[in-house]
């Protein structure tokens, strides 16, 4: 019982309980309504706010239940061996970051953390994880950053990162893989937004070169492969000479520490791209564009590429549909519609519209690149108009645009003109002769077939005076209010187109409609 309660009770002589009802009756209300114990830092932890840290505690396991405030926790820099199922009493829904780096663990148990299913944040680097099984990270569904450099893996099995739909950026640099993990990208439960990945400083002598051609562009820009014993062979070289061409900063920052000799002199200087500026890639470079009609055949060359006297030539074309290259027996196809010939150039056979695009030709050129030498080619199949476009891309965007904003100009001055010298102006005589409701800088066009003989107007009897301003009474007017007095009007500021003389005097009212 609440032992205020307790204290306003008294037992009866016959074992009864006796109090005022009234008092009871609120202090029972009081206790009922009073709200819980608020979840105290557990010791030998820090807490702010929301985020607990328990780093560098000699922690072998979690010693406590966490609070359900908790979004942050940094376990780093302890001995924890093994991530159990149960290293959590129950499901957190508010824990989204969560750091284990520096320990030792070498196991991640299938769904222990399934327990923080919105986690965004996971940091595992600097432990001893070997492999990474297929049930190591599932659940986490909202994961968006995972750390995993530092371990020693060697493998990862099939489907390790299934589930992780969210998965932007993946770090597993110095560690001791052998294989590219291209089933982080071709998987068909993998991360799908993956941006990012570090691979740098493992142990991967030779990459897909023509399934990473295949990637989007933002994907190809995040893959770090610097510090690893790669094998630069042709097709290595060639596609990192287009990455650096593509100005790809996986590339740019670190050409030093890849075995090829990016810029085909072995110097290590900054390319000098034509329309670049500080080392930004300039998109209006584009070596050609070409015309044909739907049904046509087209031969396509290599921009800038020689073929070697000795050797195999080792070319990649990535199309807006697919990469093909020299060297596979499937390009080779006689039925195929786009094909790679021995030379490098790409042969299109009985184009169709959708071949319409921007083509790349990945190839090593075994020289630096010239200054404003681009590798694409646009192809445009069927209208003629679009052609352009296509050569020179964003340039007559840009164009359209600023030829649209002049017109718009233009014709907005147009108007305010007519708006100004079209509108009726409305002069009516008052009494005692005077003229009002003009103000003196209006300009009249005045037209009034009564003001002149019929037989001296020659066709529409127009006349245009510019009259002397004339200040009007204040009584009419307000006093800043110029007015002009047709009837003092001098000659010396008529234009007609009459056959009357200069000197004449104008006597005849003007009335103005």
């Amino acid at each position: 019982m609440c032992p205020a309660v307790s204290q306003v009770l008294s037992e009866t002589d016959d074992g009864g309980i006796r109090g005022n009802p009234v008092i009871v009756a609120l202090l029972l209300s009081l206790c009922l309504s009073r709200p819980p114990s608020v979840e105290a830092c557990p010791a030998s932890c820090l807490c702010a706010s929301d985020i607990i840290s328990c780093s560098g505690r000699n922690l072998s396991k979690l010693p406590f239940d966490l609070p359900g405030y908790a979004t942050r926790l940094d376990l780093s820099h302890n001995v924890l061996s093994t991530l159990r199922v149960d290293w959590l009493a129950e499901t957190s829904d508010r824990l989204a970051a969560l750091i284990l780096s520096r320990n030792i663990i070498s196991q991640i148990e299938p769904d222990s953390l399934a327990l923080a299913p919105h986690l965004r944040h996971l940091d595992l680097s600097s432990n001893r994880l070997a492999v990474l099984n297929a049930s190591a990270f599932r659940g986490l569904e909202e994961l968006e950053v995972l750390l995993l450099f530092g371990n020693q893996i060697t493998q990862i099995n099939s489907g390790a990162f299934d589930g992780l739909r969210s998965l932007q950026r993946l770090y597993l640099s110095g560690n001791r893989l052998t294989v590219f993990p291209m089933e982080l990208y071709k998987g068909p439960g993998g991360p799908g937004n993956l941006t990012f990945l570090d691979l740098s400083s493992n142990m991967v002598s030779q990459v897909p070169v023509r399934s990473l051609l295949s990637l989007t562009a933002l994907q190809q820009g995040g893959i770090y492969l610097q510090g690893n014993p790669l094998v630069c062979e042709r097709a290595l070289q060639a596609m990192l000479e287009y990455w650096e061409w593509k100005q790809y900063r996986s590339v740019v920052d670190f050409r030093s520490d890849y075995p090829c000799r990016l810029n085909g002199d072995g110097t290590g200087e900054e390319p000098n791209w034509a329309g670049s500026q500080h080392g930004v890639l300039n998109p209006f470079l584009v070596a050609e564009a070409h015309q044909i009609e739907p049904g046509d055949w087209l031969t396509v060359p290599c921009p800038g590429l020689v073929p070697p006297v000795q050797g195999e030539v080792v070319v990649f074309w990535v199309t807006p549909r697919m990469v093909l290259h020299s060297s596979t027996d499937d390009d080779h196809d006689p039925n195929s519609r786009l094909r790679v010939l021995p030379n490098g150039s790409l042969e299109i056979r009985g184009a169709v519209v959708e071949d319409s695009g921007t083509y790349s030709c990945v190839a090593s050129r075994g020289r630096r690149r010239d200054p404003g030498e681009s590798p694409q080619v646009a192809v445009l199949v069927g209208n003629a108009s679009g052609a352009d476009g296509l050569a020179h891309g964003s340039g007559a965007e840009h164009f359209n645009t600023a030829f649209t904003t002049l017109a718009s100009c233009v014709v907005s001055i147009v108007l305010v003109l007519l708006y100004l010298y079209l509108t009726p102006c409305r002069c009516r005589g008052g009494r005692g002769g005077a003229d009002r409701g003009c103000g003196g800088r209006a300009i009249l066009l005045c037209s009034d077939p009564r003001e002149a003989d019929s037989g001296e107007r020659r066709t529409n009897g127009k006349r245009v005076a510019f009259l002397e301003p004339q200040v009007e009474d204040s009584d009419k007017c307000g006093p800043k209010t110029p007015a002009m007095n047709l009837a003092r009007a001098t000659t010396e500021g008529i234009l007609k187109n009459g056959n009357r003389t200069a000197g004449q005097a104008l006597t005849e009212r003007a009335h103005v409609v």
